[in-house]
């Protein structure tokens, strides 16, 4: 039927071309979360949930999205969402078991609310960061794109979400890129306490879509109606014509950020106002008015949610608590790798350290049809090291992508194209710029197996290190940023032939490898390289020299200055171990040369507090110390920045007081 033009309260139901059943689906969409939230406070204040995120009064958004895309586009919601997992007709048990940190639940009870992803249902939660899943959108976008499917995604954040810097990298990125991204932002009046007029100046967010040239609405996020016809008729547009759409829904938090804080910052009249516009009050007041929702139906259909809710709680209460497996636990960190080893072949060829990874760039782009590298300035120009000149001409620049300078957000979009089936490369011009692009690393990448068994199928590359006179900004060997988080694999290779086995072993890897490669290596040291294609494993250590009277654990470009000095001092009783791979460290070669040798040296580019020489040493004093015969050394640079000046860096780089305090050492 034609919807009549019925004004009831606050919200105008306009002429819609929406039958009686499609709206009595909305209004069983929208009351069944409404429903369960009733039901979820009065469990909290019985103690038996932890925690809860209202999103009261907000469900027509939830709902009127849902229910516009196809069930196979995925969706990124927040944590006030529920309308989005019901809508999508996730079990109700496995919810509830969710929010018990249960094992029927989504995350094995690791994680809390709405803060899982379910592939089965196209449903990528939100982390407690807010802005990282806005890029995250884009990679899951650019999927769909570059398979040349007709598909959206849609991406939720918050007015005060809107205020991070990964919502203009996002929103640039989607732009830029024509990503079909339906960015919905609700404007809800509260970032926790913080007013709309404290977050922002500009009169309402969607203006800020012209900012992008992206197209952008302003629609009344109460009125379910108005949402559903709306949304509609842009992705609908959206499928045909690939392009990113902000969407501003204007509605209200009816209660506090979480219930713990309350609202009292919030003046009375203020919710007087909105809970005139509730959309669920309002909706329901219009189809009995209409006469599509007699009072017996209605009766039934609230008697119907109940027996649903309460079923479905009984289960999830009625679950024994998630059981305690510490290798259950360990083993879930990573997605499980089987690794292929694939032998050189008898022909090489002398090639320096940087040609080596760009064979491995190129063979693996051959290897992984699925496999995007992004990065600025990497496709018509090269990249600054030139290691992908050429690249577009066999690739394309579908697959060889020049980013915009954002690498919190291309770190995002990389985890949404691993999400969405593909393989993506991130590189980073210099090591240094990724503390830009820390947090999605660190709290989406390294996380997200262990959490919802989402792998994040990333290479990160991060040229890095000193002795180049490149200053404070372009010399940092940062590896030990990344080496203490579990969830993350750390590649650190001395030498052609190890840096191209290794990064082709990254590529086949399904869990986010950070791949770090020495400055004044790439153009200074050449080896003979098989020009096949093959693998080395990770976690697996070289000794390059073999020695009884001392170790030398080192790697980088310290593997190169402990041979020098090593040469220069005329010393051949040195075992010296190449540690290659620092997660996961090859911990059996540390220790059994340590055992052998009794004398023990770490050598790092790194300043020493906090570094990976630092856990070396107490990993050798817990597992050897009855085989020392003296104190386990460090060496490593000063502890300030690095700087530019020649002498200056030389003095701040460890390679004199390495010489010195091995010395000391063969003689202790």
């Amino acid at each position: 039927m034609l919807s009549k033009k019925v004004k009831m309260h606050q919200l105008e139901y306009k002429d819609f071309q929406i039958s009686n059943d499609k709206m009595l689906g909305l209004y069983k969409a929208m009351l069944k979360p409404r429903m369960i939230e009733e039901k979820m406070l009065i469990l909290l204040r019985q103690g038996k949930i932890s925690k809860w995120f209202s999103g009261i009064g907000q469900e027509a958004i939830s709902v009127g999205v849902t229910t516009a895309l196809n069930d196979d586009e995925y969706i990124l919601p927040m944590h006030r969402n529920l309308g989005v997992f019901t809508t999508r007709d996730i079990p109700l048990y496995r919810l509830f078991a969710q929010w018990q940190g249960k094992a029927s639940g989504f995350t094995n009870g690791r994680d809390r609310s709405f803060h899982f992803g379910t592939q089965e249902y196209k449903i990528v939660g939100m982390i407690s960061h807010l802005g990282p899943q806005l890029g995250v959108a884009d990679g899951i976008a650019l999927a769909h794109k570059l398979k040349e499917e007709k598909k959206l995604t849609s991406v939720f954040t918050g007015e005060g979400g809107t205020s991070e810097g990964d919502f203009h990298e996002a929103l640039n990125i989607a732009s830029v890129w024509d990503l079909p991204v339906l960015f919905c932002i609700e404007n809800n009046g509260y970032g926790l306490s913080t007013p709309t007029n404290e977050q922002y100046r500009c009169k309402d967010l969607a203006d800020r879509g012209a900012g992008y040239g992206m197209e952008s609405h302003i629609i009344d996020g109460n009125n379910i109606l108005e949402v559903y016809s709306k949304v509609s008729e842009i992705v609908e547009g959206m499928r045909e014509n690939p392009r990113p759409v902000l969407v501003e829904f204007k509605t209200f938090r009816m209660r506090g950020h979480e219930e713990a804080s309350g609202t009292k910052y919030v003046p009375q009249e203020l919710m007087d106002e909105w809970q005139e516009k509730d959309p669920i009050s309002n909706f329901e007041d219009y189809l009995s008015e209409t006469g599509v929702l007699a009072k017996d139906l209605q009766q039934e259909i609230r008697e119907s949610i109940t027996r649903e809710i309460d079923e479905n709680l009984e289960k999830a209460f009625s679950e024994s608590a998630i059981d305690s497996d510490e290798t259950k636990e360990l083993d879930n960190v990573f997605q499980y790798f089987n690794y292929q080893e694939v032998k050189p072949s008898g022909k090489t060829e002398n090639v320096r350290y940087i040609d080596a990874i760009s064979q491995s760039l190129r063979s693996s782009m051959e290897k992984h049809e699925n496999l995007v590298l992004m990065g600025q300035d990497i496709a018509d120009y090269g990249g600054v090291f030139k290691i992908t000149e050429g690249f577009i001409d066999q690739f394309g620049k579908e697959r060889i992508r020049n980013t915009p300078i954002c690498e919190s957000a291309i770190v995002g979009t990389a985890m949404g194209l691993s999400i969405n089936g593909m393989k993506a490369m991130v590189e980073m011009q210099f090591s240094d710029f990724v503390s830009s692009g820390f947090n999605p690393i660190v709290n989406y990448l390294a996380k997200v197996n262990y959490r919802w068994d989402q792998n994040a199928d990333v290479v990160i590359r991060m040229p890095c290190g000193g002795g180049v006179g490149a200053g404070p900004f372009h010399s940092q060997t940062n590896e030990a940023w990344f080496t203490k988080v579990p969830g993350l694999k750390v590649v650190y290779p001395a030498f052609p032939f190890d840096a191209k086995g290794l990064l082709n072993t990254a590529f086949n890897d399904p869990n986010p490898v950070l791949f770090f490669e020495h400055k004044a290596l790439y153009r200074s040291i050449r080896q003979d390289v098989p020009v096949d294609y093959y693998t080395l494993e990770f976690g697996k250590a070289s000794r390059l020299r073999e020695g009884k009277d001392v170790s030398i654990i080192t790697y980088g470009a310290g593997v190169h200055w402990a041979l020098e000095t090593l040469d220069e001092m005329d010393f051949h009783k040195a075992d010296l171990i190449d540690l290659r791979s620092l997660q996961p460290l090859d911990m059996d070669s540390i220790c059994e040369s340590v055992t052998k040798t009794g004398k023990v040296i770490i050598l790092t580019e790194d300043s020493l507090f906090g570094s990976l020489a630092s856990e070396i040493a107490a990993i050798i004093s817990e597992n050897c110390f009855e085989s020392l015969d003296a104190p386990v050394m460090r060496v490593g640079s000063l502890e300030t920045p690095i700087p530019f000046a020649e002498n200056l860096e030389k003095q701040y780089l460890p390679r004199k007081r390495f010489r010195e305090k091995l010395q000391y050492l063969i003689e202790y």
